[in-house]
């Protein structure tokens, strides 16, 4: 299926949200695409929509600073303008991300992070206003304590894998990984469920009970 330009397709996707898009999922048979709840933004209103670039690493404690740090510099160089980077760090002892690293990736036109890790620098991460979903904050810097195995290559996120370019859309609910063969047909699905929605929801107001409402337009 052709893919249209990044942008074309984060701002659609940006105008929906996530439960309309994981029941279009559902439907179509990927019901393991939603992403561990424990990934929270880092401030309430925060949203995300983009194609994934992928990262992996691995603690290594002791790892040699200059070594490590080039590595690190190297791959946030590497993510694309209008991705979402999308980190599994297989640690919950130091920061992935901070605000220098933000400010590289806001600069070049990155949609945003998510971080099955840490993240750290939060107040000043937040002036950036640029969207981060992490497990958990920590001062503790990754630099010693971790290592970049693999950037670009699938990974896999509470049970979820993600390849890179598969979509990933994030909102006060929660995260959720849309595989890029069926990206844009779940897009056109969604927004029609969200369109009629709209006529659901001006039918219960006006008395029709759940079920004739349902019936009516084949979604609740």
């Amino acid at each position: 299926m052709a893919q249209g330009a990044p942008g074309d397709r984060a701002g659609r996707f940006s105008a929906l949200y996530t439960g309309a898009i994981t029941d279009v999922l559902d439907r179509m048979g990927w019901v393991s695409q939603t992403l561990p709840p424990e990934l929270l933004p880092l401030r309430e209103g925060m949203r995300l929509a983009g194609p994934a670039y992928t990262i992996e690493g691995r603690p290594r404690p002791g790892n040699d600073y200059d070594t490590s740090i080039r590595k690190i510099l190297t791959m946030l160089g590497s993510v694309p303008e209008g991705h979402v980077a999308v980190y599994q760090t297989n640690d919950r002892s130091a920061a992935h991300l901070g605000e220098l690293s933000v400010t590289s990736l806001k600069a070049r036109g990155c949609r945003g992070a998510v971080v099955d890790g840490g993240c750290r620098d939060v107040d000043y991460i937040l002036k950036e206003d640029f969207p981060v979903f992490c497990r958990y904050t920590t001062p503790q810097d990754c630099v010693v304590r971790w290592d970049l195995i693999t950037e670009n290559a699938p990974v896999t996120v509470g049970g979820v894998r993600i390849s890179p370019g598969d979509y990933i859309v994030g909102d006060h609910d929660g995260l959720v990984a849309i595989p890029a063969e069926v990206c844009d047909v779940v897009l056109a699905e969604a927004e029609k469920k969200v369109a009629t929605e709209n006529d659901v929801r001006a039918a219960v107001r006006g008395g029709a009970l759940p079920l004739e409402a349902y019936d009516r337009y084949g979604t609740f």
